[in-house]
């Protein structure tokens, strides 16, 4: 499997809302401001959420992508 590190570009597909709110309910340390998400701005999206849980930024992408996968 590879792997790329913190310059791996990650996007948000499919219904944020419905997304974060499931992301809520795994994590309950997340907050509705950790899981703010705007248009172009992953990268603030993803440091949040990694300060938040304490991982690194690989493992947040792949939380969210198979948060993704599991809620499209």
């Amino acid at each position: 499997m590879e792997t790329k590190h913190s310059n791996e570009i990650f996007k948000i597909t499919g219904n944020w809302e419905t997304q974060s709110k499931a992301l809520k309910q795994k994590y309950s340390q997340l907050t509705d401001s950790d899981l703010k998400f705007e248009p172009g701005k992953e990268n603030e999206l993803l440091s949040r959420v990694e300060t938040r849980l304490n991982k690194k930024r690989e493992e947040v992408i792949n939380i969210l992508k198979k948060n993704q996968t599991e809620k499209v």
